[in-house]
């Protein structure tokens, strides 16, 4: 093991979707790093996932993102890509887990020999989009989260160190929470469960889903090869209606679920959250590997054969 590398938000899904990977290709060239993950409670992910904690070379640290002990140093690179996924959370501590916790990875790098870093932020940093997203299209974040993530990506392009950033929009696969506000998650649980899938708007947003796989080539890429303090988005170009994504995900599942859509059409441009990712395509030096339907189909097959709740 030559290189070490530091993981917050390790084992959410991002995280979860490294550790697979690395698991499934022990040819990649960074499946022999050591990989040290920080986590709330190390316990917990170790009993719920063992197959993914019991990997050699894989070492966890307890700790909240905002105050964790640091380990010793010193590692080659940090990926920082710690963050709530609740919408439930106040504003607040929205900002405190996202700006203050950046700020403590500011101090640990520094502490730890300044090592490169890939800081995974959002697009919702763009805010209301009506076209694909740009790398330098104007920020102007509604939530707090987007707020925070700009606010995150200032102190680390300020801070003197080697920064990446992947402005991150959406995804599927095998570890996408299926029970909070992912419209994909909702509608593939709901088909897995026999259930009608249903839709909490007129169904005309306009999104894009990557897959988990090239997700992690690609912040690898960005973090590999990646110029210092530049921005890429992170994402798929194939757009899909919030609708037309039921009907794909019912037709590729197999289910007789109904499609329930809970509001009338609206009269408004469709909502759309889709990145232009030209810049991102040409450092990689190719496309997306997995269209949407082979996405879906992934993300079932390796949620059935695995047990993945």
């Amino acid at each position: 093991m030559n290189r070490r590398v530091f993981i917050t938000g390790g084992t959410g899904f991002f995280g979860k979707s490294m550790l697979d990977y690395r698991l499934r290709h022990p040819e990649w060239e960074w499946a022999d790093a050591e990989w040290v993950v920080l986590s709330r409670s190390p316990e917990i992910f170790k009993v719920a996932f063992p197959r993914l904690s019991n990997q050699s070379g894989i070492s966890f640290v307890a700790g909240d993102i905002r105050d964790f002990s640091f380990p010793a140093g010193p590692f080659d690179a940090i990926i920082h890509a710690a963050t709530s996924a609740l919408t439930t959370i106040s504003d607040e501590e929205m900002m405190s887990v996202t700006v203050e916790g950046t700020r403590h990875v500011v101090e640990f790098a520094k502490a730890v020999g300044s090592p490169k870093i890939l800081f995974t932020s959002s697009g919702a940093v763009y805010g209301p989009l009506t076209s694909r997203a740009r790398e330098t299209d104007p920020c102007n974040p509604m939530t707090a989260y987007g707020k925070g993530k700009l606010e995150s990506e200032r102190l680390l392009l300020d801070s003197g160190l080697d920064v990446k950033i992947a402005r991150c929009f959406a995804f599927v696969g095998p570890y996408l929470n299926r029970k909070i506000h992912y419209a994909i998650g909702n509608f593939i649980q709901d088909c897995l469960d026999g259930v009608d899938i249903e839709i909490k708007g007129d169904g005309t947003s306009l999104r894009s889903y990557l897959y988990a796989d090239d997700l992690v080539e690609w912040l690898f890429a960005i973090l590999d090869n990646g110029r210092n303090r530049e921005i890429y988005n992170v994402g798929s170009n194939e757009i899909v209606s919030i609708k037309e994504l039921a009907y794909r995900v019912k037709e590729l599942i197999g289910k007789e679920s109904s499609i329930i859509t809970r509001l009338s059409k609206s009269c408004k441009q469709p909502e759309m959250y889709v990145p232009e990712i030209e810049k991102s395509i040409s450092l990689i030096g190719r496309c997306v590997r997995h269209d949407l339907a082979s996405a879906i189909q992934l993300t079932v097959n390796s949620i059935c054969a695995n047990d993945i709740l």
